[in-house]
């Protein structure tokens, strides 16, 4: 099934214990992964092909990417982001449409997507934690722990390396703590790294970059809005403040472009918040029958990855079925695999990452892990599934 590209366009009354019910997202046509290839390809770049058709080729590329910042959010707060809110019918080439990130909607497998230009079930960046085959043990992708080779985690070349060999120029500007990071690595590397601390610096550098040559490829990110909507939830003051921020950053960025470029403002997923009470965050840790037969629990709230002991995987499957009732997707890893939810196609060495049993999330329910999990389930903000409030996000545009 195709993920309708409209909130309006959403089903009203999914079927959450059908897999056929989850609306898949638009690998292909109109996600993250299909951004960077889209505008390289119109640079020129060889093999790689312009999977939005909505989009026209510009001499110089910048995407800023806003950590959290979903097509909802900006929909639904326009006095606190009201230069944003005036963009949204420039999304997706003049269609007033948003994009969707892939599943899970996560940062580390957004990411990766963009850098890459493939979905999860290719790169490989399948959950925020997801099962190392090698060695059994969790791995959490975004902080890289435990640590494993990068390259042999993900082998794939990004699509900035692909473009400063094409000749390109090529440029990330972002958080200097972010230079040296294995998902910078794997993901976003290619032609220089530019550390820059403050939001107003790191806008100026990316358009001075953009300008830099007649032809450039320019990254830029902002993480605060996400983390803000983590701590206190995307209805709260300080999560209103980072809007109104973020808003200011990006109007600085579209007065300073220069000729013959454009501007693409999108972002890695939304954000829900989970009310604080039994209903709505459901305890693994404190739950006898969603732990039975379970090895390890990864992913995340809204997006989990189930391991079963061996030979309990159906068993897990049909609890997990009857305890979340209608309120996730609860798919095998072959149906989830087989429904497309990672992608058109999924890469050997990634099958074993995805879960027995994968769990994603359609209403405002998280599956917490209070003992294992104590700071990711004190969060307010969450996201990972495949609502529309975490799936869709802008692709806003600018030109001079």
């Amino acid at each position: 099934m195709t993920l309708p590209t409209t909130a309006a366009a959403w089903p009203e009354d999914p079927e959450p214990l059908a897999v056929s019910g989850a609306p898949v997202p638009e690998y292909g046509a109109g996600s993250l992964a299909d951004l960077l290839p889209t505008l390289a390809a119109h640079q020129g770049v060889p093999g790689l092909t312009p999977s939005i058709p909505e989009l026209t080729p510009a001499d110089r590329n910048c995407v800023f990417l806003i950590d959290g910042l979903g097509w909802e959010q900006i929909r639904n707060h326009p006095d606190e982001a009201p230069y944003l809110s005036s963009l949204l019918h420039t999304s997706r080439g003049g269609t007033g449409r948003p994009i969707t990130v892939g599943f899970p909607a996560t940062t580390a497998a957004s990411l990766a997507s963009v850098g890459t230009g493939l979905a999860p079930g290719l790169h490989g960046l399948a959950g925020y934690t997801v099962r190392d085959p090698a060695t059994g043990a969790l791995m959490n992708q975004l902080r890289w722990k435990p640590y494993t080779d990068p390259r042999a985690w993900q082998p794939y070349p990004t699509v900035f390396q692909l473009a400063h060999a094409a000749g390109i120029h090529t440029a990330q500007v972002s958080s200097p703590i972010f230079e040296h990071t294995p998902l910078t690595q794997i993901a976003l590397s290619g032609g220089t790294f530019h550390g820059r601390l403050g939001g107003e610096e790191r806008i100026d550098f990316a358009a001075e970059q953009l300008g830099a040559a007649d032809r450039s490829l320019i990254y830029t990110y902002y993480s605060e809005v996400d983390g803000m909507g983590h701590r206190y939830g995307v209805d709260s003051d300080a999560w209103r403040g980072q809007l109104m921020y973020v808003d200011r950053l990006v109007q600085r960025l579209a007065e300073q472009l220069p000729a013959r470029s454009a501007l693409y403002v999108t972002a890695d997923h939304g954000m829900i918040d989970v009310p604080f009470d039994e209903e709505s965050r459901i305890d693994f840790d404190e739950d006898w029958e969603l732990r039975a037969g379970v090895a390890l629990l990864g992913g995340e709230g809204r997006a989990r990855h189930v391991y079963a002991v061996p030979g309990a995987a159906a068993d897990v499957l049909t609890v997990w079925r009857e305890v979340l009732g209608d309120r996730f997707w609860v798919a095998s890893r072959a149906e989830a695999i087989e429904a497309g939810w990672f992608g058109p196609s999924v890469d050997e060495r990634v099958i074993g990452r995805i879960g027995d049993v994968v769990a994603a999330a359609c209403d405002d329910a998280v599956i917490i892990a209070s003992v294992h999990e104590p700071n990711e389930s004190a969060m307010v903000g969450m996201h990972g599934s495949m609502t529309p409030v975490e799936q869709l996000v802008p692709l806003i545009e600018v030109r001079p």
